[in-house]
């Protein structure tokens, strides 16, 4: 099993009996992300934090 299939099944484990499916969908993208963020590092696919500030400023334009 890959390793993002299985921390995503660990992640619905553990969440209470009386989640939502939204709660669920949540848990799930947010692990994703993590996990593609991750392979990103990896790959060095990286941008400085100075650059990131800087695409942020350019939002609010």
């Amino acid at each position: 099993m890959n390793i993002l299939k299985e921390a995503t099944i660990e992640t619905i484990k553990k969440l209470p009996d009386t989640c939502t499916f939204d709660d669920i969908m949540y848990e799930i993208s947010f692990v994703a992300q993590v996990y593609e963020g991750l392979d990103d590092a990896n790959s060095g696919r990286l941008i400085s934090t100075e650059d990131l500030l800087q695409k942020v400023k350019s939002w609010g334009r």
